[in-house]
């Protein structure tokens, strides 16, 4: 039953519809994993096993009888703890949050329990979701699957590993600057960041309203097809018969070509060969209103993480990572005049991004440019700190001001991403170019 730790999740929910795999078998051997694993209290903030456990015995009731609510009912995932879950503790990685019990679930997993996915429990994440490295040392920081020593990648980093080391079938966790994303490439998953306002945000502890959006980290395109229509009540999208002949690519250079390191820029170029040799066809462009949109970030997303947050982080500032506090305050620098500039500006570089890269099927870039950084290094190294998390950012966010959706997929080299964007609320044809070109990436 070990090996069901590393199915993905359409597999596991097939097996359970077969009648090969029993739920509660299924979530005990997940609940067993998590216990010994001795990365457990990294990862998982609060494990709900009594949850679980009664979820997956319904579950198994309904297979037995025949009233599977879908393909993955019965099949165990983990949530970000900025989830609201009825009367468990969400305290979005901060100690300003302690004890934070709501009375209800959120509306994402709502959904997900309506369809029979059974919830073992709530990940670690960066604080208050503004970090794209992972390093937590107020609640905890997850290893990165490649190297124990470095970050996971943030601020999905517990739901990114939780799938990685086997304990979970997939985590559900928030991007708004690259928080899905940069996770799953630095610990060789796919990650789904869905076009901001798709999914509502009910019962989400937010960062920045109109950047925030949920998607899933998983082991395969399938399964974020499967988990987007879990998320959203709905239905997945029709993978089958996928192909890249024919499909036309855009590979950015702007913004995203610069200071990649050799491993991440090694990789994405085999990639790109890759995906050649499928039948695609891959144009270089320059997109300068990139750029433009890249200056903005520092009057939006300060700005409005700030002004969500400034109440509760000035009663107890001492009670944040100070660098995490550094980067909300940095919000109160920008008056409301130059908050309303920037989105105007930020419209206007959108409009021109979207007639550019129209005629393509997606545009590509590296997920990140560089590896994960060391942990140690990042807490006693202020230079440092700043600059890994700028690069961390600095390809994801691209896709976050442009106002679009993107999927982010391993490329064959540990920790080493390749995402595919596309145009808002396009997720089902993202997902199917994505589909092809994951078989096109694991070949040879």
């Amino acid at each position: 039953m070990q090996d069901w730790l590393w199915k993905s999740a359409g597999d596991l929910g097939r097996g359970i519809g077969e009648g090969a795999i029993d739920p509660v078998a299924l979530t005990e051997t997940y609940l067993e994993a998590i216990d010994a694993n001795p990365f457990r209290d990294r990862i998982y903030a609060r494990v709900t096993a009594d949850r679980a456990r009664a979820e997956a015995k319904a579950a198994a009731e309904r297979a037995k009888a025949g009233h599977r609510l879908s393909l993955l009912d019965g099949v165990p995932i983990s949530w970000k703890d900025l989830f609201d879950s009825a009367g468990v503790a969400t305290e979005a990685g901060s100690a300003l949050l302690k004890d934070r019990v709501p009375d209800r679930d959120a509306w994402v997993l709502r959904n997900a329990t309506a369809q029979g996915l059974v919830c073992l429990g709530k990940t670690h994440m960066s604080e208050l979701a503004f970090s794209g490295l992972g390093l937590n040392p107020v609640t905890a920081t997850p290893p990165c699957v490649n190297d124990h020593d470095a970050v996971p990648g943030g601020s999905s980093s517990g739901a990114a590993a939780s799938v990685a080391f086997g304990l979970a079938a997939c985590g559900i966790g928030s991007d708004t600057g690259g928080s899905v994303r940069i996770p799953s490439a630095w610990n060789d998953l796919v990650g789904l960041k869905t076009t901001s306002g798709r999914i509502p945000l009910d019962g989400v502890v937010p960062l920045c309203l109109k950047f925030d959006t949920i998607g899933p980290l998983c082991r395969t395109v399938e399964d974020a097809a499967l988990m987007l229509g879990v998320l959203e009540g709905g239905t997945a999208a029709d993978l089958r018969g996928a192909t890249l002949k024919g499909r036309r690519f855009a590979a950015l250079q702007t913004v995203v070509m610069d200071h990649l390191r050799p491993e991440p820029l090694a990789a994405y170029l085999s990639a790109l060969d890759k995906l050649r040799d499928a039948g695609a066809v891959i144009e270089d462009i320059d997109a300068p209103e990139v750029a433009r949109a890249m200056d903005l970030a520092g009057p939006l997303y300060p700005t409005e993480a700030y002004g969500l947050w400034r109440d509760v982080i000035e009663a107890n500032p001492h009670l944040m990572f100070d660098r995490i506090l550094d980067r909300f305050r940095g919000g109160a620098k920008f008056s409301a005049p130059d908050y309303v500039q920037a989105w105007q500006e930020l419209e206007e570089c959108r409009a021109e991004w979207n007639a550019r890269v129209a005629r393509f099927d997606a545009v590509l870039c590296p997920t990140s440019p560089i590896l994960p950084p060391n942990a140690d290094r990042l807490m006693n190294d202020d230079d440092y700190y700043v600059s890994e998390n700028l690069l961390a950012l600095q390809n994801t966010r691209v896709g976050n001001l442009m106002g679009g959706c993107g999927i982010a997929m391993p490329t064959g080299t540990p920790s080493c991403g390749i995402t595919f964007n596309g145009l808002p609320m396009q997720e089902e044809r993202l997902l199917r170019i994505a589909a092809a070109a994951e078989t096109a990436l694991r070949a040879g």
